[in-house]
């Protein structure tokens, strides 16, 4: 059951960072293809564009290795530190680990696990029971950004 708790908290942990993520990108990379930008309105409306696209790359990514590089992250950083006894460096280890596997994509991927480990981080420490219907609900919130960019996207076209 605990291990549970755990996809749980990785599940909602991903909903968040996939979020950030894709608005944090969207903003500081608002054309990957290089094109310049003329104006200040060229520039927001590349932003509102660029975000979906990003959401819907990076969402599944994150979600799946990046839950699964999370928890293998933990566990060897746990296995570890019970090993030499120091708990404290736990959190260094897993960190570690976390920007090992976030190299995959240099500075994308690695920007992404950066962001989840600081995220399933604060949510660790608030010492919650993550239940099945909070990770489905927590999907909610890339689908909303997702949504939400969309229509800003819509109404610029009319």
């Amino acid at each position: 059951m605990e291990v549970l708790k755990i996809i749980y908290r990785k599940i909602i942990t991903a909903s968040i960072t996939v979020s950030i993520f894709s608005v944090l990108f969207g903003f500081i990379v608002p054309n990957p293809f290089g094109d310049t930008i003329p104006s200040i309105s060229y520039y927001l409306l590349s932003v509102a564009m660029a975000i979906p696209v990003y959401l819907m790359y990076s969402f599944p990514a994150i979600l799946i290795y990046g839950v699964l590089t999370s928890i293998i992250s933990d566990k060897v950083s746990r296995f570890i530190a019970a090993k030499t006894g120091n708990q404290k460096s736990e959190i260094i280890i897993s960190g570690i680990l976390h920007i090992a596997f976030g190299l995959i994509l240099l500075f994308y991927s690695l920007t992404a696990s950066i962001l989840f480990f600081i995220t399933d981080r604060v949510l660790q420490k608030q010492n919650k029971n993550y239940q099945l219907l909070q990770a489905i609900k927590s999907l909610a919130i890339p689908l909303a950004v997702w949504v939400f960019f969309m229509v800003f996207v819509y109404l610029e076209q009319l």
